[in-house]
């Protein structure tokens, strides 16, 4: 490698690391995900999401004008061929807190999800309740997992296609027992920033034996339609990510979110005035006897 390339190289990644940086400090104030004080638990899988996350948040550390711990956890599911040291030993090079949680969740998904279907779900919801449980029993105020931007928007699509919900992933989550805030920094960042983020970071990535081999998720689907899309289209991503930053609860179809039922008229005072409402009206009467006269008065009929 030339002395050019080297400086290209590593210019950028300056400038990649400042915009993951800058992305991850505006959705932690956006949503005042960590306070004064807080313990952060982040959820290490062993992915490039996890790991640019837990290097995100040690870096803003160093410089937040306020004071949080992190702490790394990892759920060791016991997949065959799991690397077992690779985490630690990363964790201990950069002198940061961690705990291994060791729970077999790999043969309960395997007994319990047939062949060929999709284990994202019993996987999910059995690594939650651990690491929720968990997060009690060490004292983390914030649980940060590392979903990112593309994340939060595929699983619009998700459930929006094959749940018939309109719901994502929120950048901030109160759990339903009120126990736990979950956190996801990563919410302004885009995965393509990660994956570079990664390979200049080399992190020790593990790949996910359990899922890995499921190359028809439903997942998969959906993030290939949104890559066609930013190609064709470039900034679909965010403006679909925009929108779900201004819900207009009226111009939906939810009874349990907006009140339909109770709408009513209101003609009293005088209305403003109406964008091109000056018009000529026919009806099935005599035409020339019904005229809108102007935008300050309404029909007049002449009998």
């Amino acid at each position: 490698m030339t002395h050019s390339t080297s400086t290209e190289s590593k210019a950028a990644f300056t400038k990649l690391q400042k915009r993951l940086r800058r992305n991850t400090g505006n959705a932690i104030v956006d949503y005042k995900m960590i306070e004064d004080g807080d313990v952060i638990m982040a959820c290490l899988s062993g992915g490039k999401d996890s790991f640019a996350m837990l290097d995100l948040l040690l870096g803003l550390q160093k410089v937040a004008p306020i004071d949080f711990s992190v702490v790394a956890v990892n759920l060791d599911q016991k997949q065959p061929g799991f690397p077992e040291q690779v985490l630690p030993t990363y964790l201990e090079s950069l002198n940061v807190p961690y705990y291994i949680i060791d729970k077999d969740t790999y043969s309960v998904v395997k007994a319990k999800v047939p062949e060929g279907k999709t284990t994202c779900a019993l996987c999910s919801r059995l690594r939650r309740g651990t690491l929720y449980a968990f997060a009690e029993e060490i004292g983390a105020t914030k649980i940060a997992l590392g979903h990112h931007k593309d994340d939060i928007v595929e699983t619009m699509f998700l459930n929006m296609f094959y749940g018939s919900n309109l719901k994502a992933m929120p950048p901030k989550l109160l759990s339903d027992d009120k126990r736990n805030i979950v956190i996801r920094p990563l919410a302004y960042c885009r995965e393509t920033d990660l994956i570079a983020y990664a390979k200049y970071k080399q992190f020790p990535i593990i790949p996910c034996n359990l899922c890995g081999s499921q190359e028809n998720l439903q997942r998969k689907m959906i993030k290939r339609m949104l890559q066609d899309w930013d190609v064709e289209f470039p900034g679909r991503t965010e403006s679909i990510f925009n929108s779900l930053q201004k819900v207009s609860p009226s111009q939906l179809a939810d009874k349990n979110l907006f009140d339909f039922e109770s709408l009513s008229l209101d003609r009293t005072g005088q209305r403003k005035k109406y964008e091109y409402d000056e018009a000529t009206i026919s009806s099935s009467s005599d035409i020339s006897t019904v005229k809108f006269i102007d935008a300050s008065a309404d029909f007049l009929t002449n009998s």
